[in-house]
């Protein structure tokens, strides 16, 4: 017995990725946390690289935990997004919607510094795909309105 398969639209060469993951971390007056890459100066959103066989909301939450000392609640994915570095390497990230209670973040060796910036100002001063999932997390959140923000709407 045959199967027959719709292969239009498959690729010859599927991306092969380390696996990323970061989360859109909200204050209580709904800042964002940025932290500061110690290896290039950087600035980026809390999370990191998932462990082989490991759970995708297990990794999060221990990334953030990690980094920041902050265990927040954590809500659904608003963003996701996939690339070739520079030595093209296959990279897939995941960003997630959080929030704490919590402004007292402890430092990993990984960061020099962080800041609790506004969701407009925590876009401007990171990259254009990190800045997407804020404008996104923003966008998901019933409490915040993306247009007040000076922010575009959501990318699907």
């Amino acid at each position: 017995m045959s199967v027959w398969r719709d292969t239009r639209g498959m690729t010859e060469r599927p991306l092969r990725a380390t696996v990323s993951q970061r989360g859109v971390v909200f204050a209580p007056n709904d800042d964002v946390l940025l932290v500061r890459r110690r290896t290039d100066g950087g600035w980026e959103l809390p999370g990191g690289r998932l462990d082989r066989d490991e759970d995708a909301r297990a990794g999060v939450r221990r990334e953030i935990v990690e980094e920041t000392g902050l265990d927040p609640d954590l809500g659904h994915p608003v963003h996701a997004v996939s690339w070739l570095n520079d030595a093209e390497d296959g990279r897939f990230a995941v960003y997630y919607h959080c929030r704490t209670e919590d402004r007292s973040v402890s430092l990993s060796h990984e960061h020099t510094e962080f800041e609790w910036r506004s969701p407009a100002a925590a876009h401007d001063r990171l990259s254009d795909t990190q800045g997407r999932a804020v404008a996104n997390a923003v966008a998901a959140d019933d409490t915040l309105d993306v247009g007040e923000l000076g922010l575009s709407a959501p990318q699907v």
